[in-house]
């Protein structure tokens, strides 16, 4: 999608110049693209699946993917929920260390109990967010998430047009990793690795 690759290329541009004057240090071999440098930390306020309010403290000690999507999706979302399920499943043990956080662009349509069956449809360690409006875009903003809604059609059906980046985040809450909907299971889970060993 165009808005997936307009945020991915400003990251990435940022990233490049962040490398310049970087410190020396211990050096990770990423398979995603590497944006530690320009990746704000983990910060939002909203609702999980279980109607509890919840921020990044809430998932202190687990590596976080972040992804914005809806479950009306026909396409881009279900496959990068796949592609993330599988991911962390090959974990195995460590699967538990991770949480995948479906952030729903369409609180309309996405009640809480939709958003916890979707999600649990993936994964156990997958966990639907929502909120208001304001508290979205706010989320959304800070990660350069774009979105926006298709007209209506005669029953009421629409289309969410909605950047496709999928973000990673150490234990710590600290942004590192940019990955696409196109991003292999076997990528994502060696840096997921890395992200829970570092």
């Amino acid at each position: 999608m165009m808005f997936a690759a307009r945020s991915r290329r400003r990251l990435l541009a940022a990233a490049a110049c962040g490398l310049l004057v970087a410190a020396c240090g211990h050096k990770q071999q990423w398979d995603l693209d590497d944006v530690s440098s320009v990746l704000p930390a983990l910060r939002f306020n909203l609702v999980d699946d279980s109607g509890a309010k919840v921020d990044a403290a809430s998932y202190a000690g687990k590596a976080v993917i972040l992804y914005f999507g809806y479950t009306h999706c026909p396409d881009v979302c279900p496959q990068t929920m796949a592609n993330l399920a599988a991911a962390v499943k090959s974990l195995g043990a460590q699967a538990d260390d991770v949480r995948i956080l479906f952030v729903s662009v369409d609180p309309t349509r996405d009640s809480l109990p939709v958003l916890r069956a979707y999600t649990r449809a993936f994964s156990p360690q997958a966990v639907g967010l929502s909120g208001s409006m304001s508290e979205i875009q706010a989320a959304a903003k800070r990660f350069h998430v774009a979105f926006n809604y298709g007209a209506k059609d005669k029953y009421g059906n629409y289309t969410v047009n909605h950047s496709a980046a999928i973000y990673l985040f150490d234990r710590k809450g600290r942004g590192m990793l940019i990955g696409s909907d196109q991003s292999p299971p076997q990528a994502i889970a060696h840096d997921l690795r890395q992200l829970i060993d570092d």
